[in-house]
C-alpha cells in the first residue's frame, strides 16, 4: 500500500533539521503500562526509514524499557549480520546530589546538553518519557514540539486526563496530568513563543465494540474540546508487539532478512496503525514524502 505524508495547519512551525532545530516528539503519560516505549521505538524507526535523522532519549531511568529495546535490537542484528536502522541515543544520570535544589540544577544541565548534541544531528528526537511526574519529565514535556499521551481504552487511565462522574460518565475538571502538560505548555510559550501540539491516542484498543469503548471514545472526543489536544488512532491490542521486544524489532522490520517471524495479515493491519499515527501527527518536514513500508 502505497501512502504519502502531508502537512497540516496544526504542525506546528519550524521544519526537522534546520538550524539545529530538531523536532522533538514527546511520549508522555503520567502512568505506566499504556504502551509508551512501543510506540516511541515504533516511530522512531518509522522516521529512519523515511529517510530521516532520529535520536532517542529514555527517560523513564528505572525501567528503561527503550533503552533495553535498543540493546536487544543491536544484539539481534549484530548476531545476523544484518544492518537495522539505529538512532543516536544519549543516557541521563540520576543525579547523587543532596538537596533537591543541586539535584534539579544537575538534571537540568544533562537535560540541557543531552538535547543541544542531538539537536545539532538529528531531524528529530523521540522522547520516552517516565510514567510518573519526575523533574526530568517536566523537563522533557516543556522542551516537546509534539507530544504523544497513549491511554489504554480504559478509564482507568482516563481519570489522568479529567475526572468522570460514575453514574454519567459525564468528563469534569481535567486531573493531575492534563493540568501537567498546561504547565509545560505555559512554560514552552514562554521560552520559545511556541505552543505544543498534543496528540492523545488511544492505545491497546479492542476489536470488539463494546460500551466502555464507545463510552472512553466520546469522553476524549468531549475533552480534546475543552483542554485542547488532537485525538489520533492508536495501536490494537496484538501479541505481536510483545514478541517484538526480546529481538528489539518492530513491525517494520519482520520482512528483514534473518527475522524468522511470520509476517500475517494482522501485521498488514497494524502497519497501517503505524501509517495512519504518522499522517495524524503532520510532523514538519515530511510534506509528500512516501511512507515506504
Amino acid at each position: 500500500m502505497s501512502q504519502t505524508l502531508s502537512a497540516g495547519s496544526n504542525a506546528p512551525a519550524g521544519h526537522a533539521g534546520e538550524g539545529g532545530a530538531a523536532h522533538v516528539i514527546v511520549i508522555g503519560n503520567e502512568k505506566g503500562g499504556a504502551g509508551k516505549s512501543t510506540v516511541a521505538i515504533h516511530l522512531a524507526v518509522a522516521l529512519m526509514r523515511i529517510g530521516k535523522q532520529v535520536g532517542v532519549v529514555d527517560l523513564d531511568l528505572r525501567q528503561a524499557s527503550l533503552t533495553r529495546y535498543l540493546s536487544n535490537r543491536h544484539t539481534w542484528s549484530s548476531a545476523r549480520g544484518v544492518s537495522l536502522p539505529m538512532p543516536g541515543q544519549r543516557s541521563l544520570p540520576v543525579s547523587q546530589a543532596r538537596t533537591l535544589d543541586e539535584v534539579e540544577a544537575e538534571e537540568k544541565a544533562a537535560w540541557d546538553t543531552a538535547l543541544n548534541e542531538l539537536k545539532s544531528q538529528c531531524d528529530f528526537i523521540v522522547v520516552d518519557a517516565p510514567g510518573s511526574n519526575t523533574h526530568y519529565a517536566r523537563l522533557a514535556h516543556a522542551s516537546a514540539d509534539t507530544l504523544v499521551t497513549p491511554i489504554n481504552d480504559s478509564f482507568v487511565d482516563f481519570a489522568l486526563l479529567a475526572e468522570v462522574d460514575p453514574e454519567t460518565f459525564q468528563v469534569g475538571k481535567p486531573s493531575v496530568y492534563a493540568e501537567m502538560v498546561w504547565e509545560c505548555r505555559k512554560q514552552k510559550a514562554a521560552a520559545d513563543k511556541r505552543t505544543i501540539d498534543w496528540v492523545v491516542m488511544r492505545n491497546r484498543v479492542s476489536m470488539l465494540d463494546a460500551r466502555n469503548k464507545r463510552r472512553v471514545g466520546q469522553g476524549l472526543k468531549a475533552l480534546s474540546e475543552r483542554i485542547g489536544f488532537r485525538l489520533a488512532p492508536g495501536f490494537s491490542e496484538r501479541v505481536i508487539y510483545r514478541e517484538l521486544f526480546p529481538a528489539g524489532l518492530t513491525l517494520i522490520d519482520l520482512t528483514e532478512a534473518g527475522s524468522k517471524m511470520p509476517f500475517t495479515m494482522s501485521h498488514v493491519a497494524a502497519r497501517q496503525e503505524l501509517r495512519e499515527l504518522l499522517i495524524v501527527l503532520k510532523l514538519p518536514g515530511l510534506a509528500g514524502a512516501p511512507i515506504p513500508f
